[in-house]
């Protein structure tokens, strides 16, 4: 039935992008939602989940210094009665990327990576890049006109491709080397190449070495797999695997129990559903006792491949909100969180017609260069998911929020933005 509905058709590039389903839910209201405040967000998620357009939502609110909020309603899936709430397991997608992003500047802090440090110091098949010259049409390249820093990294600005946006040639080679850094299903989903994805982060950043740029590095922001090359550079520059890197200096201390790269299997009961909207109606692609995320993965998708909690993203966007500290647990000096959420843009890089044309980018997450009258304030720092989910830290308005859904692609509802115009609707 599955595999009919999914032979109707889905794009490929729409899927890993954005996400929907149309998707049935039973109203629960656990006492941890009835607080008057935050009202308007918990208006809009009755108003998603309610008529049964959504299985469930979940949000993390935080004002200050305070503990966070938590707003749910709903279940884990269409066919389930298990209720979602603040320790549900949500496929966070592209929200893995400042986490990553956050990790380089400790090592930044520690002295053993430099922002503005070439990264041939670490992958060495990158000590002379090159870039396409005719990029519609072949592989034919030039010498780049600079190395690759880690600041390109972090920004985006590094030149490298994405196969959710790169085409051509390249795009071809990035499917044949395996350049693929996410999981999506088990089931093999129509327009989506039956590609294995590179073997190991080494191999991975190895292969990628071997590829001509887009750009010069420094001169284009364009979403890329750079958060991902930079899980390898972590690795090379602690001398420790990435996924244990995190966990020490990160996940371990902020007490963070509920983030995985791989969900074990005693914590899948927990794990929300996900699922794909097609003409048909919704299709559930990734159901918790079933996950791709229950498999090992190839490496720890620094780009992509976080599961975690509401509750446990939140302890991450506290810290950031505390510039670098939760109450007298301190991971990160002041500056270094301060900068980590700044402007890191190369000057002069071109950012017209991206999806942060006119704003800043920090470490791997967009910065808000500019006040929006009853939004964001100038400095707000975060990023979204393929999935539905988005998360921000807004330190000028007092405010951190995450919101969490499992649909794509993600632009069939207009969740993740609601939620963030009813976070300010009452601040």
């Amino acid at each position: 039935m599955i595999e009919r509905q999914l032979d109707r058709g889905v794009d490929r590039r729409a899927l890993l992008r954005t996400g929907l389903a149309l998707a049935a839910g039973v109203w629960s209201a656990p006492a941890w939602t009835r607080s008057e405040d935050w009202a308007a967000v918990r208006a809009l998620v009755d108003r998603y989940v309610r008529p049964r357009l959504l299985p469930g939502l979940a949000a993390a609110l935080g004002r200050g210094a305070a503990a966070p909020v938590f707003v749910a309603s709903g279940t884990l899936a269409r066919d389930s009665a298990a209720p979602v709430g603040p320790d549900t397991l949500y496929r966070v997608y592209s929200m893995t990327k400042p986490v990553t992003g956050i990790a380089a500047m400790l090592l930044i802090e520690d002295g053993r990576l430099g922002l503005d440090q070439n990264i041939a110091d670490f992958v060495p098949g990158f000590a002379a890049p090159r870039v396409l010259t005719e990029p519609a049409t072949s592989l034919a390249s030039r010498p780049a006109n600079g190395p690759i820093t880690v600041r390109h990294l972090l920004t985006h600005t590094a030149g490298l491709g994405y196969t959710i946006v790169t085409k051509g040639p390249l795009l071809q080679e990035y499917l044949r080397l395996g350049l693929t850094p996410f999981a999506v299903s088990r089931t093999r989903l129509p327009d989506v190449p039956a590609v294995a994805t590179a073997p190991s982060l080494a191999a991975f950043a190895e292969r990628l070495a071997s590829l001509p740029l887009i750009a010069d590095p420094g001169t284009r922001w364009s979403y890329s797999v750079s958060l991902d090359l930079l899980g390898r550079v972590i690795e090379v520059a602690s001398g420790m695997p990435f996924e244990r890197f995190l966990e020490q200096r990160l996940f371990g201390p902020l007490g963070m129990t509920s983030s995985f790269f791989r969900v074990p299997e005693r914590e899948l009961p927990r794990l929300a559903t996900n699922y794909l909207h097609l003409p048909a109606g919704p299709v559930p692609i990734d159901s918790g006792p079933r996950s791709v995320f229950a498999d090992p993965p190839a490496f720890p998708f620094g780009g992509a491949g976080l599961v975690t909690s509401p509750r446990d993203y939140d302890r991450f966007l506290w810290m950031l909100a505390g510039e670098g500290a939760i109450g007298r647990t301190r991971i990160m000096a002041p500056e270094t969180a301060r900068r980590a959420m700044s402007d890191l843009l190369p000057d002069g890089a071109d950012t017209r017609g991206t999806q942060i044309d006119g704003q800043g980018f920090g470490a791997g997450g967009r910065v808000t260069r500019r006040a929006v009258p009853g939004g964001s304030g100038a400095g707000t720092f975060g990023w979204g998911g393929a999935a539905a989910t988005v998360a921000f830290v807004d330190r000028a308005r007092g405010i951190r929020a995450s919101g969490y859904a499992q649909f794509m692609p993600d632009d069939r509802y207009r969740w993740t933005r609601e939620l963030i115009a009813a976070v300010y609707e009452q601040r």
